[in-house]
């Protein structure tokens, strides 16, 4: 199992547009949504050990009209070898909305998922909600960040014996 720690920032003053990177999965709502977000691989720490291999992702999104307060979601996914799909991988902290305070203009989320298998590729899907003030959904979206891949530890290296262990943190959103 995985450790995911996670740090959630808000801003209050808008940084200029922001631009999509990573592919989108998917989205709905109306047009706008591709400037108003991204998901990126922040690092990818690739490592012998399993305890020290690591990938931080993130997600971005700045209001929209109507936006009382935004909500973010990342999850992690991995695919391993001769596997054609990744899966969600489930570990505490994964899989959650994070909401902003209200009215803040950008909100920034990162995650950071550790004690990563090898061989693996893993990536993260990263899910949008702007509320209105009812908390009402007014528009959402959803990306998929680059790769991080942890190639197969070198021959000469000792199987990690190790019992990956779980944990999360979460400090409140600031505006």
């Amino acid at each position: 199992m995985l450790t995911a720690c996670s740090l959630t920032l808000g801003v209050a003053q808008a940084h200029g547009s922001v631009g999509q990177r990573g592919g989108p999965t998917g989205q709905s709502g109306t047009g706008g949504t591709a400037q108003a977000v991204s998901a990126t691989l922040e690092q990818c720490v690739t490592a012998v050990t399993q305890a020290e291999r690591s990938a931080t992702f993130s997600g971005e999104m700045t209001a929209i009209a109507g936006t009382a307060r935004m909500s973010m979601r990342i999850d992690v996914e991995e695919r391993g070898p001769g596997e054609a799909l990744f899966h969600t991988v489930s570990a505490p902290g994964l899989g959650v909305w994070r909401a902003s305070d209200p009215k803040v203009k950008v909100y920034k989320y990162l995650k950071q998922v550790t004690n990563l298998s090898a061989p693996a590729d893993y990536r993260a899907l990263v899910r949008f909600r702007w509320l209105n003030t009812r908390g009402h959904l007014i528009r959402r979206a959803e990306r998929v960040t680059p790769g991080c891949e942890e190639p197969a530890p070198p021959p000469s290296a000792a199987p990690s014996s190790e019992v990956p262990s779980t944990s999360s943190t979460a400090p409140p959103a600031s505006g």
